[in-house]
């Protein structure tokens, strides 16, 4: 009987380790700002991230969010459309806040009256990046053409794409609020340029020109 009970014992604390090794493994539903949108803000921009968002928690998205902004920017550009509806990068859902606060990083093919009667209302400024990039209280957009491998037929019609987000936090229309804003837009914009192969990265410098235009 003793041996038994020992036995018993034995399986039962077995049993215990087991369980403890499956919660230690399961994954957390929230992410710092340096794991959104698959990583393209670790590092400096984690905490530009946290600026504009006002969180610092983030609800977990799919992993392979780069792929299909990339297989819906060729799917959209391959219909010969003049716009294309394409795909969000991330979701930046703050931890604890409902859908509708949440900050959409999307992309997508725009046509060509989009760019050149921009409207600046509410201290809204225009940056030199791409074909067109705008900063505002909430939110910033960049336009850029892409000529790619990755498109055929670009070399003579460049894909139209459209980066950017709207919904931050607002904190006014400060020179360095905007340029938060904007340089999250330049940074998930020119991730997606070199991800297609963009010639030029589209246009786009590495580090983002933040000095608005007259």
């Amino acid at each position: 009987m003793r041996a038994l009970s020992v036995i018993g014992l034995v399986l039962t604390v077995g049993a215990g380790a087991v369980a403890c090794g499956s919660e230690e493994k399961k994954e957390s539903p929230y992410v710092g700002a340096g794991e959104v949108c698959g990583g393209v803000f670790a590092g400096p921009l984690e905490k530009t991230v946290e600026t504009v968002t006002g969180a610092t928690s983030f609800d977990r998205t799919g992993e392979k969010r780069m792929d299909r902004v990339v297989e819906a920017l060729k799917k959209g550009y391959a219909s010969g459309r003049s716009w294309a509806t394409g795909y969000d990068l991330c979701v930046l859902g703050a931890e604890g806040a409902g859908r509708r606060d949440d900050v959409k990083i999307n992309f997508s093919i725009y046509a060509p009256q989009d760019v050149g009667d921009t409207d600046l209302r509410g201290g809204a400024r225009m940056y030199s990046m791409g074909k067109e990039a705008t900063a505002g209280a909430v939110g910033a957009r960049i336009n850029f053409e892409c000529v790619s491998p990755q498109l055929e037929g670009s070399k003579e019609r460049p894909a139209r794409i459209k980066g950017g987000f709207g919904n931050a936090k607002d904190r006014g229309t400060a020179p360095e609020d905007l340029a938060a804003n904007l340089t999250l837009a330049h940074a998930a914009s020119l991730a997606v340029a070199k991800k297609l192969g963009c010639e030029d990265n589209g246009g786009l410098p590495e580090k983002p020109d933040l000095q608005p235009l007259p």
